[in-house]
This record gives structure tokens, sequence and C-alpha cells, in this order.
């Protein structure tokens, strides 16, 4: 289903937010494996800014994760298990090989992320159906996140911005 369109039925509406909690175990995955994947002199070389937003950025996307997955247990639905993302992640991406490397993906996923939401919201808010969850509590949940990866986009930006 595409995103243009309206969301008109629980089982639509579970299905994307259970891509929502794919797209944040990736992201998860990838900043909490960033550091662990880059050459030791890369690894020594990274500044304290740079772990603190990888470190953020995980438990951040651990958060939405679960916020998402209550969301989708209302919906009495299930979800995939981190760990099992988490180790097609390890098989899939290849690791960064410098800090720009690092910050280019991790920016890459906080856009992707925002852009996922906020087309999530317009197809929810163009739809006039009834949810088994209620839209406000929905909504709600879904602008926070979504003002949360717009944070993480500026946050990369102005890191990047400073290494320039």
């Amino acid at each position: 289903m595409s995103l243009g369109q309206r969301v008109s039925s629980d089982h639509q509406l579970t299905r994307l937010l259970q891509i929502g909690v794919v797209l944040e175990e990736v992201v998860e995955s990838r900043a909490a494996h960033h550091l662990d994947s880059l050459p030791p002199e890369e690894r020594a070389a990274i500044d304290e800014e740079v772990r603190e937003l990888l470190e953020e950025a995980a438990d951040e996307s651990a958060d939405h994760r679960e916020r998402l997955e209550a969301l989708i247990d209302d919906l009495e639905a299930d979800t995939v298990a981190y760990e099992e993302i988490n180790a097609l992640v390890d098989a899939q991406y290849g690791p960064p090989e410098d800090t720009d490397g690092v910050l280019y993906d991790q920016l890459a996923n906080e856009e992707t992320a925002y852009k996922f939401y906020d087309d999530l919201i317009d197809a929810i808010e163009a739809s006039d159906g009834e949810f088994a969850i209620e839209r406000e509590r929905l909504l709600e949940t879904l602008y926070e996140i979504r003002e949360e990866e717009k944070e993480g986009v500026e946050e990369v930006t102005e890191i990047m911005e400073h290494r320039a």
C-alpha cells in the first residue's frame, strides 16, 4: 500500500505501524553498531559529540519502537522481534568506513524516518475511517515521534556543519 492513500482499516494501519517498528529497529541496530564497526583508528578519532549522537539515536529509536508496539498491541497484532531485525542488519549492511560515513548514514536514517511518519500522518488525517484505537492518541503519538525525528535530522546536520 502506498502512503499516498488513505488508511481505511485496522489491517492497513497495523501494517503501516509494523513498518514503522521495523524502520525503528533498523535505525536502532545501525546506530548501536556504528562505533563497533569502524576501524580502530577511526573509532579512536570519533569525538564525544558523535558518540552521544549515536547513543541518543539508538535510545530514541528503541523508545519509538516501544510506543509503536503499544499501538499495535491495542490493535491486537504482533510485531517483528528486534533480535530478528538486528541479525538482518548485521548480515545486510556493510559498516561505514569513517566518521563522515557514520554521520551520512545517520542523517539518511533520520530523514527516512521523518518522511515515513510525515506521510503516515497525512494518510491517517486524510482518512475518515474508524480504528480500534483512539484516533487522537494515535496521531498524538505519531506527531511526537515525527517531531523527534525532525530534531534528529537537525542535530546530525548541525554536527556535520561543525565538522566541515
